[in-house]
């Protein structure tokens, strides 16, 4: 079995676990492993599938592994696209797509980094069980892309349009749809895992099939976490912003709100990455009843296992 995944099925965590092992698995330094090294990591715990987790030689080697090897098919993920380079790259874009300005490229270049990193993002650390072609990921990742973006595009040309008045509204409506563009995001990259189906597995690891369902509930609640994850980064800045508009250090200062809202958007989603990629574990658990009849036929578990991925 994969060591990635023996981990996860083996190691049934808690919420609070599996947050402290995300603040582990977030570390910077993971983004700087070399090749070398993850691979004799890998080949170790591959050789001694008996290692104990709890001691610290081991825990090492095992964050070497699950912050840079994919569990589906054990290849290492880009730099740039593993979870620790997700806060780096995020944050900042984050901040930028919810800055007011009139002119359209600076709308556009924000908003289509934004959309077009989450995009390989998801793919990348999607479940990659299922058969697909490079080209079909490709096309699907570019459509997507354009599509969010225009989309995420939606509450600057709004504003400009309809010369919103209330502040409430114009506060809310870009992180309200930050928010569930983000989602629909996740949930358009990762299609193809709810139409073809993602491999469910005993305990073991031994796979008993591909199904759609388990593929849909994967996709949905990494979604779900998306949600949550860009929708609180969002409105916590702007709810600071609003009440700090009121102080005299912003009216002798005014430049310093920029400062403050970046700061504060770095802090809270240097909290809500690890908090959201912890809501569900990264191998999902299914009962075989939910699943499609040729799966129930084919094993008498009662419980099956996938990759949500993240």
């Amino acid at each position: 079995m994969e060591p990635n995944v023996r981990f996860w099925v083996t190691e049934r965590r808690s919420f609070i676990q599996r947050f402290l092992q995300w603040t582990e698995l977030l570390d910077p330094t993971n983004l700087v492993l070399s090749v070398e090294k993850i691979e004799k990591s890998r080949q170790l715990l591959l050789t001694n599938e008996d290692a104990s987790v709890h001691d610290l030689e081991d825990q090492q080697v095992c964050r070497e592994c699950l912050s840079t090897v994919h569990p589906d098919n054990s290849t290492l993920i880009p730099v740039v696209f593993r979870p620790a380079a997700f806060l780096p790259f995020t944050a900042p874009l984050v901040f930028l797509s919810l800055v007011s300005v009139k002119s359209l490229k600076s709308m556009i270049l924000p908003q289509f980094s934004f959309y077009t990193y989450n995009t390989a993002f998801n793919i990348i650390n999607g479940n990659a069980s299922y058969n697909r072609h490079p080209y079909e990921s490709l096309l699907l990742g570019a459509g997507v892309s354009a599509s969010t973006t225009f989309f995420g595009l939606c509450s600057h040309l709004l504003q400009i349009k309809l010369q919103l008045k209330n502040i409430f509204i114009r506060k809310t409506l870009p992180v309200i749809i930050l928010a569930q563009v983000s989602g629909v995001n996740v949930v358009a990259s990762r299609s193809f895992e709810s139409t073809r189906g993602i491999e469910v597995m005993d305990k073991e690891g031994n796979v008993v099939g591909y199904s759609r369902r388990a593929g849909t509930k994967a996709v949905k609640d990494t979604a779900t976490s998306r949600v949550m994850l860009f929708g609180t980064s969002a409105l916590i800045p702007e709810v600071f912003s609003y009440f700090f508009k009121r102080t005299q250090l912003f009216l002798r200062y005014p430049w310093s709100l920029w400062t403050l809202k970046l700061s504060c958007t770095v802090l809270v989603m240097g909290l809500m990455v690890p908090l959201s990629f912890s809501i569900f574990p990264q191998t999902g658990r299914i009962q075989c009843s939910k699943l499609e009849k040729e799966i129930q036929s084919a094993t008498e578990e009662t419980e099956l296992f996938y990759n949500r991925g993240v």
